[in-house]
C-alpha cells in the first residue's frame, strides 16, 4: 500500500509539475543584467528560470550573433550595423556599461556561446530578427550544440523562417510571434487569420503579447495549439494567465514570477 501510495503521489506531483506554465529569462535575467548577455544567460539559470530567450542576428561574416536591434546604439557607445559588421568587429563593443559598471567590458556573445550556457533539462528560445536567410547557419549551430530536439525552440515574427526552419527540423518546436494591433475597434489579424497562418507555416504555437483577449486565446488552445505570452513581470498578471491555460511566461524578473506560481 505504501508504494502504492507513493508511486500515486509521485504521478500526482508530476502532472502539477507540468501543468504550471514554463518560466522563460526575457534576454536572460535582463532585470539585473544587460540583455543578450552571457552575464545575463548565467544569472537566469542560478535564479530558476526553465528557459531563456535570446535576440539572434547573422553578422557580415556569417556569424550569428546575440543582439536584438539591428544597430547597436541601444546597448553601446558605437552605432554598428549587425549586418554589415564582422564578428571581430561587434566582439569589440562593451555591451554591459549600459547597464552597470561592473559589467563593464561584456561583449556581444555568439549562439554557440549561448546554447554552451544551457544546463541538462534547460531550453532555450532563439528568436530570429532576420530573415530566412539565417536559416542555414541556425541549423548547423544546432547541430553542432549537443543539445536535444526538445531544448531549442524557435521563436519569430517572420513567418519564411518559421516556414523554412520547420521544413528543415519537424522535431523542434517553433511559435509564430505575433502582434495585434486595433483598427476601428477591431483586433488585427483576426483570430481566423492566426489560425489560418499557424496552419500554413506549419507552426506549434503562438507566442503573442499577454494583452490579447481570452477569447483568443482560448481560440488557439481549442485548435491544438500552444499559448505562449511575452513579457510579464506582475505576478498577479503572470497567476491569471497560468489559469488561462498558457505554457510559457516570458519575463525580465525570472525568480519573482516563479517564486510566485
Amino acid at each position: 500500500m505504501k508504494s502504492i501510495s507513493f508511486g500515486l503521489l509521485f504521478c500526482l506531483a508530476f502532472q502539477l509539475r507540468r501543468s504550471e506554465p514554463l518560466i522563460v529569462a526575457h534576454r536572460g535575467a535582463s532585470f539585473d543584467a544587460p540583455e543578450n548577455t552571457l552575464p545575463a544567460f548565467k544569472l537566469a539559470w542560478k535564479l530558476g528560470a526553465d528557459a531563456v530567450e535570446g535576440d539572434f542576428l547573422l553578422s557580415k561574416d556569417g556569424h550569428i550573433v546575440c543582439v536584438h536591434d539591428k544597430k547597436t546604439k541601444k546597448v553601446a557607445d558605437q552605432n554598428l550595423e549587425v549586418v554589415n559588421s564582422t564578428l571581430k568587429e561587434l566582439q569589440a563593443l562593451d555591451v554591459g556599461s549600459w547597464k552597470h559598471e561592473k559589467f563593464s567590458g561584456t561583449s556581444i556573445p555568439t549562439l554557440p556561446q549561448v546554447f554552451a550556457t544551457v544546463p541538462k533539462g534547460g531550453k532555450i528560445y532563439v528568436e530570429i530578427k532576420c530573415g530566412p536567410e539565417i536559416v542555414p547557419a541556425l541549423i548547423k549551430e544546432i547541430q553542432r550544440s549537443g543539445l536535444s530536439d526538445e531544448q531549442v525552440i524557435l521563436i519569430c515574427f517572420n513567418t519564411e523562417v518559421i516556414r523554412e526552419f520547420k521544413k528543415a527540423r519537424v522535431n523542434h518546436k517553433a511559435y509564430w510571434l505575433c502582434h495585434f494591433r486595433k483598427k476601428k475597434g477591431v483586433l488585427s489579424p483576426s483570430i481566423q487569420e492566426v489560425l489560418q497562418t499557424l496552419k500554413n507555416i506549419g507552426a506549434d504555437g503562438l507566442d503573442s503579447h499577454y494583452s490579447i483577449p481570452e477569447e483568443y486565446s482560448q481560440a488557439v488552445l481549442d485548435a491544438g495549439y500552444e499559448w505562449h505570452v511575452w513579457t510579464v513581470n506582475s505576478t498577479a498578471l503572470a497567476t491569471e494567465l497560468k489559469n488561462r491555460g498558457v505554457a510559457s511566461i516570458t519575463t525580465d524578473r525570472p525568480k519573482l514570477i516563479a517564486d510566485n506560481l
